[in-house]
């Protein structure tokens, strides 16, 4: 079992009496057994914070973490059954990978030495380091040293995995094929792994859940799908997604969101939702969403010129100007687009995001219910043409 509940965990730094930092405030987040959760946000959000009071190397100023029913909070770090996987690896740079692997054991465990050697065997054929034993951190590259901190976790058997953004030493070709790696691991083994990254590739591949912070607090808990289609406010949806959801300021005027430069006719029932929410939003769309040339279509239809042309292989990014604010546009990379041409674009309102204006709050989103209504009223529609 792996289960761990995080309820209403709060850490300050800062002296008594003095002006306090609160790095991570009221988190409630409870992870299944054997789930994969990513903890993502800016530097500086309390992702790390957060892990390392659950590993019990900060202790948290209120709150409880409950590991399988029974508060861990006050606990020692060797006896949470955590084993924790840092950044720069961590390794004693005087060991080999052996000694490295097994010392946690020996400092922790009244294992014997062929318990602790036969589990080390064991973890490096998992990570396939096993002709890598007898050599030390140094004569290792950055990835088999990633290994063998991996290796050092696994022989611990624990209840639950922490990894501190283990990747980010690693160049990008072999930071791609550890997180695969990482992935199979954490499937085979199944074990509860809480993993904490600033990467957005990492965020949307690698967990099953991806817990999203800001400022120290909790923005929104949900599979990665969910937080890409329907997140739950402004900085969500800005933060999820490379490049960036794109954002204009708006005003509701007779149905209608009218912008500068812009307009996008809504359905009655964004219309009402948004009526009663107020006159002025901001409204978001994805640079994939956005149709270009012969797919937009309309009277919303309008016509942009284009800055710079970033063809990236697969797909070809264009930047321009909308209303006083950059926009980017992501097109196929078969599109003949060249700097200064002029396009015509639009943005079907199916695939727009709402924001309220003062707390960011999410008001429309692919996901409400406004949204599937006017899937449902299209749906009825066809079907009446039809008959």
């Amino acid at each position: 079992m792996g289960e761990l509940n995080l309820e209403t965990l709060k850490k300050e730094f800062g002296e008594a009496g003095g002006k306090r930092i609160v790095a991570v405030e009221d988190l409630d987040i409870d992870i299944a057994d054997g789930e994969f959760l990513i903890l993502v946000g800016p530097s500086g959000c309390g992702k790390s914070t957060t892990l390392r009071c659950i590993a019990g190397l900060e202790q948290p100023t209120s709150g409880e973490i409950v590991l399988d029913g029974e508060a861990v909070t006050q606990r020692k770090p060797k006896d949470r059954n955590m084993a924790m996987v840092f950044q720069n690896y961590a390794l004693y740079p005087h060991m080999t990978a052996r000694e490295n692997m097994a010392f946690g054991l020996r400092m922790t465990t009244d294992l014997s030495n062929d318990e602790i050697d036969e589990r080390v065997v064991d973890a490096s054929e998992v990570m396939d380091i096993e002709d890598l034993l007898e050599k030390k951190p140094g004569e290792l590259s950055g990835g088999q040293q990633q290994r063998v901190a991996l290796g050092r976790a696994i022989v611990r058997d624990p209840e639950v995995f922490l990894m501190d953004e283990p990747l980010s030493n690693l160049d990008a070709k072999l930071r791609t094929q550890m997180r695969t790696e990482l992935q199979d691991l954490q499937q085979r083994l199944d074990v509860t792994t809480i993993y904490v990254t600033h990467d957005q590739t990492e965020a949307m591949t690698m967990g099953d859940r991806i817990a999203i912070l800001n400022d120290g607090k909790l923005q929104q808990v949900g599979t990665p799908s969910e937080c890409y289609q329907e997140p739950e406010n402004q900085f969500v949806a800005g933060f999820i997604g490379s490049p960036s959801m794109n954002f204009f300021n708006v005003k509701l005027n007779d149905g209608v969101l009218v912008g500068d430069d812009f307009q996008v006719s809504v359905s009655d029932n964004i219309n009402a939702e948004l009526t009663h929410a107020g006159s002025e939003f901001v409204m978001g769309i994805r640079p994939e969403e956005i149709l270009t040339q012969d797919k937009a279509s309309g009277e919303d239809v309008f016509t942009v010129e284009i800055n710079v042309v970033e063809p990236l292989g697969d797909v070809t990014y264009l930047y321009t100007e909308i209303g006083g604010s950059e926009a980017t546009i992501s097109v196929n990379r078969n599109t003949e687009i060249e700097p200064g041409d002029e396009i015509q674009i639009s943005f079907p309102q199916d695939e727009i995001h709402v924001f309220d204006s003062q707390s960011g709050d999410a008001l429309i989103t692919r996901g409400t219910p406004a949204s599937e209504d006017l899937a449902s009223e299209a749906d009825s529609s066809s079907t009446r043409s039809e008959a």
